[in-house]
C-alpha cells in the first residue's frame, strides 16, 4: 500500500513549475518514498527538524524537495525550490521549518479532537 503524499504550502506547486525533466525526477523520487523506499540522491536537513530530508535533483540545474516521512499517515512535502547556490538558502530552511511546525501543530489539535484544543 502506498503510503499518502500530503503537499504543504505551495509545495506542489512549486515542483509543478520544476522544468520536465526535474519535475519527472521529483514524481519518480516521491513515488519511491511511498512505497516505502529511500530516494536515490538524498540527505538528512537537521537544520530544518527531526526527521526532515531533501531529496536532491540534478537536471540542467540543482532543485530540491524537502519532506519528512516520519509521521504513519503519510509522507508531508514541506518545500520544493530550485537551488542556486552551493549552500542552501536561509530563507529555504526558515520556510521548511515553519511549515513542519505547521504540520507538528495541527497533528496536535487533530489529535486532540474537537473541543479540546
Amino acid at each position: 500500500m502506498l503510503k499518502a503524499a500530503i503537499w504543504v504550502g505551495s509545495a506542489r506547486r512549486d515542483v509543478r513549475a520544476f522544468p520536465e525533466n526535474a519535475r519527472r525526477r521529483a514524481g519518480y523520487e516521491i513515488y519511491r518514498l511511498q512505497q516505502g523506499y529511500d530516494p536515490t540522491d538524498w540527505k538528512p536537513m537537521s537544520s530544518v527538524g527531526a526527521g526532515v530530508q531533501e531529496i536532491r535533483i540534478h537536471a540542467e540545474r540543482e532543485h530540491r524537495v524537502v519532506y519528512v516521512a516520519k509521521f504513519d499517515e503519510g509522507i508531508y512535502v514541506l518545500h520544493a525550490f530550485e537551488k542556486k547556490t552551493q549552500k542552501t538558502m536561509r530563507s529555504d530552511i526558515d520556510l521548511a521549518r515553519k511549515r513542519l511546525r505547521d504540520v507538528v501543530r495541527d497533528r496536535a489539535h487533530q489529535k486532540a479532537g474537537p473541543g479540546k484544543r
